[in-house]
């Protein structure tokens, strides 16, 4: 396969079929099928049309942690503070108390399975200070990623009628979560979840009734209708869908077995090599394989995650995104392409040391960022954030580095930035920036 990227092909809606609306399957208001081996799409029904994403939204919220986890910021024992704002989000939750604490393991099987919203606020102000700026860390990611439709505000998909996606941005974030993160993502094929002496069964109903199916997410609300995001591997061919709007869940689930069945003779047999990798399609080096077992068994959900993989041990220092190796600087694109995600760290900004963050980190998070530039091409802004990581190690030791595109003049920028610094945090690091010659603004988040 060519140097062609997901995005450009999801985006661009190439097809193996020519899928008109008289084709359309009416249980649904939008739909999509894409070739996970080849990255076609094979069926596309109203697929750039705005819905609201619902539950969905769980997806892209793990999707943040996980690049926070791999670069050692959270272990899967790391316990997460619960406060009033999250205790007090609507059903579905697990009712979690405010004080108390949730371990990062079981936050994320409590989104998974039972699409726990307070579970899903707890992430979000756990990682971001606070779910508006988690919220805003989600939608630069989804740009990122080529995401072009969706807007998030929040962690978990409650209403709002400002969160919109699409099924092909979807599609497009299901690949990723993927092909970016193999060693959490069989976290999806979780079947039943226990805690504190209860046992919440998955509300993704494929896992249970359709072969092959590795996950990933439900969703719904009123405004949404009943959403689901579903990957299926059988044999050598493997399928991703995205069906939104549905009248019922039952009828969500007969649609997307429907087309799933349809288009399986269609679906390519041949195993994705390492070209065939989303990052590698986009020009940069692949995700890294994990080097052991996954950090979630899915043989059973009871079993603690820790027996697997210590707490002292997290997963490979490298977040939404393989850049170069570590020794280094980032690799220019080529100009018609685009990074897989920028908003991430590659692994020369990865601490040397991984740990899960102590106290003292997690409450230094705050809603500044620290902007060391402004570039017009992705690969110079990545440079720029790791010369200045290599300057100033323990200056910025712990916060994200990531890059916020904006448009002037017609043209695409991407401003170099460092998050997760309360505001005198930020004014006192970019004054020790400025000592040591390195152009520094500290601003709050956008």
């Amino acid at each position: 396969m060519t140097q062609i990227s997901l995005v450009l092909l999801l985006a661009c809606g190439v097809t193996l079929t020519h899928v008109g609306e008289a084709f359309a399957d009416k249980r649904v208001k939008a739909a999509i099928i894409v070739d996970a081996n080849t990255n076609n799409v094979l069926y596309s029904q109203s697929a750039d049309v705005l819905r609201s994403p619902a539950s969905l939204t769980k997806i892209m919220t793990l999707y943040v942690l996980f690049a926070y986890m791999r670069a050692g910021r959270f272990s899967p024992d790391t316990q997460l503070k619960v406060s009033k704002h999250a205790a007090s989000q609507s059903p579905t939750k697990l009712y979690l108390k405010p004080g108390s604490t949730i371990a990062v393991k079981d936050a994320i099987k409590a989104l998974v399975t039972k699409s726990a919203n307070d579970a899903a606020a707890v992430v979000a102000e756990n990682v971001g200070g606070s779910e508006e700026n988690f919220a805003r860390i989600m939608t630069q990611t989804a740009r990122n990623l080529g995401m072009k439709k969706t807007t998030y505000r929040n962690a978990s998909g409650l209403p709002n009628n400002e969160q919109l996606t699409t099924a092909r941005d979807q599609a497009i974030l299901a690949m990723h979560i993927m092909q970016d993160y193999p060693e959490y993502y069989s976290v999806f094929e979780t079947k039943y979840f226990d805690y504190k002496g209860r046992k919440y069964r998955n509300h993704n109903r494929l896992l249970f009734t359709y072969k092959g199916t590795t996950g990933i997410k439900t969703g719904y609300t009123r405004a949404s209708g009943f959403n689901l995001t579903a990957a299926v591997h059988r044999g050598d061919k493997h399928l991703v869908g995205v069906v939104l709007g549905g009248n019922t869940s039952s009828l969500r689930n007969a649609a997307m077995t429907s087309l799933l069945d349809k288009h399986w003779s269609k679906a390519s047999s041949k195993k994705p090599g390492a070209t065939n990798f989303i990052a590698s399609l986009l020009g940069a080096p692949n995700p890294p394989r994990p080097s052991r077992k996954p950090i979630f068994s899915v043989a059973s959900a009871a079993v603690p995650v820790a027996s697997h993989t210590p707490a002292a041990q997290p997963a490979v220092a490298q977040p939404a995104v393989a850049q170069a190796p570590a020794v280094q600087p980032a690799v220019a694109q080529p100009a018609q392409q685009r990074p897989i995600v920028q908003a991430s760290l590659s692994p020369s900004l990865a601490p040397n040391r991984l740990s899960a963050p102590s106290p003292a980190s997690a409450n230094r998070m705050g809603n500044y960022h620290v902007q060391v530039g402004s570039y017009n091409s992705p690969a110079d802004a990545q440079n720029r954030l790791g010369m200045v990581r290599q300057r100033a190690p323990q200056l910025l030791d712990g916060h994200l580095p990531f890059t916020a595109t904006f448009e002037k003049d017609n043209k695409e920028w991407y401003r170099a930035r460092f998050a997760g610094f309360t505001k005198s945090d930020a004014r006192s690091t970019c004054e020790a920036l400025k000592r040591m010659r390195l152009d520094c603004i500290a601003l709050a988040a956008e």
